[in-house]
């Protein structure tokens, strides 16, 4: 079997997370090539080390620019913070690398902009790249777009999605990479509130054409790390915006850090003329459906339960009703990346979608300095790479 050698730039959460994927993804699925875990870098060197024995890799390296010099690399993973995306992915695209990036795709539009123009160019040289939405993956919400595609909502009329947690509810959270602009881009917007905006444009095959939004930080200041003092919080808490999609319905979001109660409830609610969808992360396995065109006396939402082998990715693992986990959307994330990688076709999401929810983020950003205005979300006609 070909060998796909792999190294990763990062190793915190979404490393962990990352590792996973690649450990498992060709030992569940009938995969044309298999990953291997050549090498973690970071820039800690102990740190790195330690990880990459704990997850799997087989060696640790401090410099990415050394690493994606490499012959013997064909993927670079990037999980690092928003602010180094650009410039790794770029420099890995140019030296021929496949790339899996994680989301958002960069901090800004323009380097955003940037990357996609980088992925369209290396496409032609038969480069391939993804962004790692991994939501799309779970086997509900990949369902969930089935349905829609098949028409059995209608005509879309109105979405509503959120993504909430509430782990700074806790004042005594230390000022992390994620509250600083310069390291993150933005606050709830673009770390959580990216994978509701994708989630839409991903199930509805709709796009988000112009917002009104609002941004508030709620907590300006938090404890530095080291205990030597408290920093400023330069990113927002909590966004709330609408959205007028491309067939011109309306679109409520909510991204919160302080939704007291709710760990991790990335949920979406799709109505339609002739029925409706809503799936909730904190019940994964499990999308709800509503049939409008039932007799009047059996209408109601019913629940599926997403763990047949015939629902997508399932068939690799248990036997029906045995339930999948968070871990599994970033097997199945390996897996739509390999498998585009072998075809020669263009796994999603492509840097071109990140771009389009890149300028969602900064379309929102906009309106809420502007006193919510409605602002129009821009378009490939009216950005310039740089």
């Amino acid at each position: 079997m070909t060998t796909l050698k792999v190294a990763m730039i990062g190793h915190g959460f979404m490393g962990a997370a990352h590792s996973q994927g690649w450990r498992t993804a060709h030992r569940v699925f009938n995969l044309p090539a298999r990953p291997q875990m050549a090498v973690l870098v970071g820039r800690n060197g102990p740190a790195v080390a330690a990880n990459a024995e704990k997850w799997g890799w087989e060696a640790s390296a401090t410099d990415w620019r050394e690493v994606i010099a490499r012959d013997d690399i064909d993927i670079i993973d990037i999980v690092t913070p928003g602010a180094s995306h650009a410039e790794i992915a770029i420099a890995a695209l140019k030296a021929g690398k496949h790339v899996l990036c994680e989301k958002p795709l960069a901090n800004t539009v323009q380097e955003a902009g940037a990357m996609a123009a980088a992925a369209a160019e290396a496409s032609r040289r038969g480069v391939v790249s993804m962004v790692g939405f991994t939501y799309r993956r779970v086997p509900a919400a990949s369902f969930m777009r089935q349905l829609i595609s098949q028409g059995v909502l209608g005509q879309i009329r109105q979405v509503r999605a959120s993504y909430r947690q509430d782990w700074l509810v806790d004042p005594t959270v230390p000022l992390t990479w994620r509250l600083q602009q310069d390291q993150a881009g933005s606050g709830a917007l673009g770390d959580i509130g990216a994978h509701a905006i994708d989630l839409v444009h991903f199930a509805t095959g709709l796009e988000t054409r112009e917002v009104s939004g609002v941004l508030q930080t709620i907590n300006t200041q938090r404890a530095l790390p080291d205990g030597s003092g408290f920093g400023q919080v330069s990113v927002d808490d909590l966004a709330l915006f609408t959205g007028r999609l491309s067939n011109g319905a309306l679109a409520s979001f909510e991204a919160s850090r302080f939704a007291t109660g709710r760990k991790n409830a990335l949920s979406i609610e799709i109505s339609g003329d002739k029925g409706a969808l809503a799936f909730d992360l904190e019940d994964l396995n499990s999308l709800h459906y509503y049939d409008r065109t039932d007799p009047e006396d059996r209408q109601g939402f019913r629940k599926i339960l997403v763990t047949e082998a015939s629902h997508p990715y399932v068939s690799g693992w248990w036997p029906a009703g045995h339930m999948l986990g968070y871990e599994h959307g970033f097997s199945h994330q390996v897996k739509d990346l390999v498998e585009g990688i072998h075809n020669g076709t263009q796994p999603h999401s492509s840097f071109a979608e990140g771009l389009q929810v890149q300028r969602v983020l900064d379309a929102v950003t906009r309106s809420a300095a502007q006193e919510s205005i409605w602002t129009r979300v821009e378009h490939d006609a009216q950005i310039h790479a740089g």
